[in-house]
């Protein structure tokens, strides 16, 4: 009986600590940053390689399609930071917008994106009965900006 006790106090042991090892282990590697351009600049050094979430506007003026690449500046009104990506971006993208964009920095400051989301309003509103929407209305959000 006592013989038993320690096999089950063993495997629960092992199991438990296998367990914990999958839940902590190489977590640092796996975490995802979430800075302004401020704080993303501010970090220097252990920004660089890291994958960051950076957030902030699309700089007026600063948007140049080049081939197959988007090149624009992020700027949270005190640091702008350069961004550069071969990704499609969301329809709604446009000078002036909210943006978060996930990739990494590299020594010289440049941050290469390789996922993109806009910020957008959730207000949706209904056309009111008998009523055809125009054409300026569907496609506002394409025009602005």
């Amino acid at each position: 009986m006592k013989r038993n006790k320690l096999w089950a106090i063993g495997a629960l042991f092992v199991s438990g600590s296998a367990l914990a090892y999958i839940a902590v282990g190489d977590l640092g590697e796996n975490l995802v940053y979430y800075w302004s351009p401020t704080e993303m600049v501010a970090a220097k050094q252990k920004a660089v390689g890291a994958t960051i979430r950076l957030g902030g506007l699309v700089e007026p003026g600063s948007l140049v399609p080049t081939g197959h690449t988007l090149n624009f500046r992020v700027t949270d009104g005190t640091t702008t930071v350069p961004v550069t990506t071969q990704e499609v971006p969301p329809q709604m993208f446009r000078e002036g917008i909210g943006v978060v964009v996930e990739g990494t920095v590299d020594g010289a400051g440049q941050f290469t994106s390789k996922r993109m989301m806009v910020k957008h309003d959730n207000e949706y509103r209904a056309p009111t009965d008998g009523s055809t929407p125009s054409n300026a209305a569907m496609f506002g959000t394409m025009d602005e900006g």
